[in-house]
């Protein structure tokens, strides 16, 4: 059965495909960059900080994580040649409303015991000052190993009450 979401997204697919001529477009971004953000729905990344298809890798998770997305930053500078890093969090997170005890006690009630005992070491990142979840997540990647010394690193907040955007390192 298919839902209305998904017959949406095949009628939205066919009307941007009947119209699409970047097929020949690199693997590589082209200006070398990528984006670190959180994956709140209000936040359009190409929109706001005009990103053309195929300019920028975007990485998207809860929260904007560094060490969450350590695997895909590490093969957009290994293997895609990226050399630079914008890291963006943003005001209203829901990573700021919730802590680590309480993301595993609503599994353990939502989802049971089995859940539970399959996550017990996941650590959900959450964040507590959000100015401070950004200095720490640069420092985290400056830090790293994984990361080349010559990598450009930044780190932002974005405001979802105002479109805009500040940098905090």
């Amino acid at each position: 059965m298919t839902s209305p979401i998904q017959k949406n997204l095949v009628e939205k697919n066919a009307e941007y495909a009947s119209h699409f001529t970047k097929g020949d477009l690199a693997l590589p971004p082209a200006k070398h960059y990528l984006i670190l953000t959180c994956m709140d729905a209000r936040l359009d990344p190409a929109a706001a900080f005009g990103i053309e298809l195929g300019d920028a890798h975007v990485i998207r998770n809860a929260g904007g994580s560094a060490r969450d997305a350590q695997r895909s930053i590490i093969i957009s500078e290994q293997l895609l040649g990226t050399k630079e890093i914008i890291l963006i969090k943003h005001t209203g997170c829901g990573m700021l409303t919730f802590s680590n005890e309480d993301a595993h006690d609503l599994v353990k009630k939502n989802l049971g015991p089995g859940a539970a005992a399959e996550i017990a070491t996941l650590d959900f990142l959450t964040i507590s000052n959000l100015e401070d979840a950004v200095k720490k997540d640069v420092d985290y990647l400056k830090k790293s190993s994984t990361v080349p010394d010559d990598i450009i690193i930044s780190g932002w907040i974005y405001e979802v009450e105002t479109g805009r955007v500040r940098q905090v390192v």
